[in-house]
């Protein structure tokens, strides 16, 4: 099986726009290069995927990736994230890829064995693999094989929409709940969130 992995990465200094009461811009902008470096590195190390694709329309964005290996889209004028994922899969279609994982760069306690994980319970197509967020309303992770068996439907709620986009399709639906793939950064309360994780890991 040929995995890729697509990343989308908002405009680094207009990411995470719901912090701005914990964090100025500039502290937003490093955060959000901070978080793509991090989920970059933990993807690269991986030989199980054959390739990182970024999309972005944020040239840093896409200078950071390609410094990491990955291979880039610029997406011109504003898309909305499910149209920009859908052309990045057909980029991994076209190279001939079995299957896709989407995972959005704010996932600051990413590691490697929860990528593998998401790999591991790939391993019969048709399938679709989901890591829900702490709230199990949205969708921080989904690996689809093959590629472009379902259509995204990232936004408010995705995580039941993508799960009866699955049920729709045929396919076997693996939902992996990890503590760690759990928490993105949207909110203050996010924030803390990380803090006392990394606190208990300590």
């Amino acid at each position: 099986m040929t995995l890729w992995a697509i990343v989308p990465v908002k405009p680094l200094r207009r990411g995470k726009s719901r912090l701005a009461s914990t964090l100025n811009e500039d502290e937003r902008s490093q955060l959000n290069e901070d978080l793509l470096a991090h989920t970059l590195q933990t993807l690269s190390d991986l030989n199980e995927l054959k390739q990182v694709l970024v999309v972005s329309r944020d040239p840093r964005a896409l200078t950071i990736a390609r410094n990491y290996g990955a291979r880039t889209v610029r997406e011109d004028g504003q898309p909305h994230l499910n149209t920009a994922l859908t052309r990045a899969t057909v980029v991994a279609q076209v190279y001939g890829t079995s299957g896709v994982l989407i995972l959005p760069a704010d996932l600051p306690l990413l590691a490697r064995d929860d990528v593998l994980t998401l790999l591991e319970k790939a391993n019969r197509p048709p399938v679709v693999v989901i890591a829900p967020d702490r709230h199990q309303r949205g969708t921080n992770a989904m690996l689809v094989s093959p590629a472009g068996l379902i259509e995204y439907d990232f936004g408010e709620d995705s995580f039941p929409r993508h799960c009866e986009a699955a049920r729709k399709a045929g396919a076997r639906l693996e939902i992996v709940n990890l503590p760690s793939l759990a928490l993105d950064l949207d909110v203050p309360e996010d924030l803390e969130e990380l803090a006392n994780a990394m606190t208990f890991e300590n």
